[in-house]
């Protein structure tokens, strides 16, 4: 009874500020979408399609007369009327029910919005289950600006399929959105990309759904096969960062999007592929993909962690033997340095999540009785490319999926006994493969 007395009540207030809402129904653009989420803390996102006054109202399930408001946040044009509101009077382990606030009037009457704080379980449960839905290469076609001929992006429904899955995270690899020529050299094409991009309507649930986390790869970042010299990249920094609601951006003064977080018992870690990119095959240069400054970083940051998995989120194939297109393998010598000191540093558990390709495969190499891992998912909506005689020494046989997937990761067990179990899915959400990895097996 009081939930529903409360549910009058917001109502109730919204028709005392009527004129303010008719003014502003209906100007929620894109969102809104979770992003990153602590014990003490949470992001929420949202896109408005006009200027306005934003804030996130927000209350426990367990006490929903307690109201709590985010300081309220401008959107404004130059910015793509992006706003990210963070709740901070929250508690660990806590469902929040939410409404997005514009100019005064709730934009969000008609959805049950929901997000919840990560558990505090240390030294008192058994880790949580976890699970994490993930792919790569995002295509929404517009006409006008795509190049002739057949359609690139389709079968848009893959976004509605990952939500019913219902995943507490949805890490977004790379090609999250596909900057066309008009976009490159523009603070404004960047931004208006991102916009048709985020506004696809197959998105909004699972925006809603799961909390997000993103790395970029060369069409998020600027053209085909981009590296360091691309003179936009401040700007699409900037839009990564308007777009994605990630803790941190270019941790350490790395520059770039590298970042970490914490999930439960998971560690993850999100790589930038392009900031520090050199060309492949250079004669006058050292080439390098991640760079030695963020290789350093890396291999620190798995050193201390005690997670039994580590995902380390990568633009680009790591493990496929294969030097083609851009596979890590092009810079062999930058390739070799950092799996060599993850065997040498006796790091167990290290699973890249990589993407670019337009298929998905497993590959797995073993140094130094050393398990290292790289699950490639792609392509979301774009076009996929058939791989069957592409050499990949590595490759686990019966993995390559040659159609539109996703990945799905559940993380479940005791502490010291976790297990992954790995699904690749259609887009219709059909089992196309799967694989399981257990932590008891990693320590033998």
């Amino acid at each position: 009874m009081l939930k529903i007395f409360l549910k009058k009540k917001r109502a109730l207030l919204s028709l005392i500020f009527l004129p303010q809402l008719i003014n502003a129904q209906g100007i929620i653009q894109a969102g809104p979408m979770k992003g990153y989420v602590e014990m003490r803390e949470a992001a929420i996102w949202v896109q408005l399609s006009e200027p306005g006054i934003v804030e996130l109202v927000y209350w426990p399930d367990t006490a929903v007369e307690s109201e709590f408001r985010s300081l309220p946040q401008p959107a404004v044009p130059e910015n793509g009327n992006t706003v990210e509101l963070i709740a901070t009077e929250v508690e660990p382990g806590t469902t929040y029910g939410y409404a997005i606030y514009a100019n005064g009037s709730n934009q969000t009457m008609d959805r049950e919005l929901r997000f919840s704080t990560q558990p505090l379980w240390q030294h008192r449960t058994n880790p949580p289950e976890i699970k994490i839905a993930f792919g790569s290469c995002s295509y929404i076609n517009e006409e006008p600006y795509d190049r002739p001929g057949k359609s690139y992006g389709s079968n848009y429904k893959i976004f509605e399929e990952i939500a019913s899955d219902n995943p507490d995270i949805m890490l977004w690899l790379g090609d999250n959105i596909y900057l066309r020529e008009v976009d490159y050299f523009s603070r404004s094409g960047i931004i208006k990309r991102y916009t048709h991009t985020r506004s696809l309507p197959e998105v909004q649930r699972l925006l809603a759904t799961a909390n997000h986390y993103a790395i970029w790869d060369d069409h998020d970042y600027g053209p085909n096969d981009a590296t360091r010299t691309f003179p936009m990249k401040d700007e699409t920094l900037e839009a990564f960062k308007l777009f994605w609601p990630n803790k941190k951006y270019g941790v350490n003064q790395l520059g770039g999007i590298t970042s970490s977080f914490t999930h439960g018992d998971i560690d993850f870690y999100l790589l930038d592929n392009r900031w520090n990119r050199s060309e492949a095959n250079m004669i006058t240069i050292k080439e390098q993909m991640l760079g030695k400054n963020q290789i350093d970083w890396l291999i620190e940051s798995l050193k201390y962690s005690k997670a039994p998995f580590k995902f380390v989120a990568v633009g680009s194939q790591i493990l496929n033997s294969a030097a083609v297109y851009e596979n890590y393998a092009n810079y062999e010598e930058e390739r070799g340095t950092l799996l060599s000191r993850i065997a040498q540093e006796g790091i167990t558990g290290v699973v890249f999540l990589t993407g670019d390709r337009h298929h998905a495969e497993m590959s797995v190499v073993e140094i130094n009785g050393i398990k290292i891992y790289d699950i490639t998912v792609s392509p979301l909506t774009s076009g996929t490319h058939k791989r069957g005689s592409e050499k990949n020494n590595n490759r686990i046989v019966g993995s390559l999926i040659n159609e539109h997937n996703y990945g799905l990761i559940t993380v479940t067990g005791e502490r010291k006994e976790r297990k992954l179990n790995l699904m690749i899915k259609s887009n219709t959400g059909e089992e196309l493969w799967n694989y399981q990895i257990s932590e008891v097996e990693l320590s033998e």
